[in-house]
């Protein structure tokens, strides 16, 4: 009998296609589970402009709806320069090569990994 994804992961590999699809580079998931209060697997993907990261957020939210996925949030749509998805167990972030030094998100988590 084959192993039945959760829907954490469902909806992780869903984003990750989704991404994929739309050439995002760099793309770094991130499993926080155990250091987040608000989330499971964070993804963090760079697009070339400010075009190209709103079409990838645009594909990540449609295949989500498509497969019953509710997107709790979506911040950052009108700036281009960082979009932010959540859908609950799955938070991506989708940024210019820019924003993406500059927040710096990967070191973030990867403090707080060490810290526990």
């Amino acid at each position: 009998m084959p192993n039945k994804l959760s829907k954490s992961e469902t909806v992780k590999n869903l984003c990750l296609v989704a991404l994929e699809d739309l050439k995002a580079i760099n793309i770094k998931e991130m499993y926080v589970e155990k250091f987040s209060s608000f989330t499971s697997n964070i993804i963090v993907a760079t697009g070339t402009s400010t075009r190209h990261i709103q079409s990838i957020a645009n594909k990540v939210v449609d295949d989500l709806k498509d497969n019953k996925i509710k997107i709790l949030g979506l911040e950052g749509d009108e700036a281009k320069d960082w979009i932010l998805i959540d859908a609950g167990d799955v938070l991506v972030n989708i940024m210019t090569e820019e924003s993406r030094e500059h927040y710096d998100l990967e070191s973030l988590w990867d403090r707080a990994k060490s810290a526990s």
